[in-house]
């Protein structure tokens, strides 16, 4: 008899719902099931190194990449971002921190409007719009999941701060500790990236959305699958939404980061491990327009530590069942995440 998750996303690909992906479990550092199902691109199966596009899932590892900075006194969590990027000190932005930013408070959700005319790639464009913007509400004061723009603000605190690309410095981090997560995928491994194809309405769910649209939409492309399976989207660094990842790269990493004695723990020290992994902030979340905790990286509850995107990828630490998953689909739009969870929680 197969697995439960193996006869979920089974069920999901026989209805046409799953056109590629995998899910895979860890627990003690032991993958315990992989499941592959489908395709890279309508012909190649899945293979356990696939790699694909995994939008807000990037947000942990950008924000990893910002902390170690931290942890090597490069900045400070209380520091202000302006101390470290002068032209953001406008426009009531003066007293934003670090830790604003890292736990979604910074007031700046979307990219400015000028953005909609902004390619995804002009990191430097997009930075100065930010730099000269209006946050929604004062730095602290507010909770809203910046979608796109958490990457850019993390991108520029780790270059102010060390001189570093982020995506350079956590390729680096993730290739020591054999993490196969990319936020820019190397030339090497273009090859392994699979194909994603739009499922149901996609992207009309986001782009007819008053909270989603303009957190999404501007700038354009990166809702559009042609966009995403060319070259020029995976050689690019935006690091909120970035992720390239294997469903096993994202449990081994899920298996190790809330263990006091585990590699990102030794990376960060007690102190920032403790505010990377427990709850920072706890309100209403004005993008997500829900209860959301949020620890400096991801999203917490009683059952699960992990964090979404938005095409249907995610990977969490279950405190339910004390083990890490992940799931990676090729469908945008894809609800197998919801299908792996309950088949390992009998929801």
């Amino acid at each position: 008899m197969a697995h439960p998750v193996e006869q979920a996303l089974r069920d999901l690909e026989a209805a046409g719902a799953e056109p590629g992906g995998a899910a895979c479990v860890v627990r003690d550092g032991r993958i315990e099931l992989e499941v592959l199902v489908g395709t890279t691109d309508g012909t190649t199966p899945w293979a356990g190194d696939t790699l694909v596009m995994a939008y807000s899932v990037a947000k942990p590892f950008a924000a990893l990449t910002v902390l170690t900075a931290v942890a090597e006194g490069a900045l400070g969590l209380d520091q202000r971002v302006a101390e470290l990027w002068p032209e953001y000190a406008t426009h009531g932005k003066e007293a934003t921190t670090v830790r604003h930013v890292l736990s979604h408070q910074a007031g700046l959700p979307c990219f400015p409007e000028a953005a909609a005319d902004l390619a995804y790639d002009d990191q430097d464009a997009l930075a100065d719009l930010l730099a000269g913007a209006t946050p929604d509400h004062p730095p602290g004061e507010g909770i809203g999941e910046h979608a796109l723009t958490y990457g850019t603000l993390c991108d520029r605190l780790v270059r102010a701060a060390t001189g570093d690309d982020l995506a350079d410095r956590f390729g680096r981090i993730a290739a020591e500790h054999g993490w196969d997560l990319h936020l820019r995928v190397p030339e090497a491994d273009l090859t392994r990236v699979a194909d994603v194809v739009a499922l149901g309405d996609w992207p009309a769910t986001y782009l007819s959305d008053e909270r989603w649209a303009p957190a999404l939409g501007r700038p354009p492309g990166v809702l559009d699958p042609a966009e995403l399976n060319s070259p020029r989207w995976r050689r690019t660094s935006m690091a909120a939404i970035s992720m390239h990842a294997s469903a096993r790269g994202l449990a081994l990493f899920y298996d190790d980061v809330t263990r006091p004695g585990g590699a990102v723990a030794a990376l960060l020290g007690p102190d920032l491990h403790a505010a990377y992994v427990s709850a920072q902030v706890v309100g209403h979340d004005r993008v997500l327009d829900r209860e959301v905790r949020w620890t400096l990286g991801f999203q917490v509850d009683d059952e699960d530590l992990g964090m979404g995107g938005a095409g249907g990828c995610a990977g969490w630490w279950s405190f339910v069942g004390d083990h890490a998953v992940g799931y990676v689909s090729r469908g945008l739009g894809a609800q197998g995440a919801d299908a792996v969870w309950d088949a390992l929680t009998g929801g």
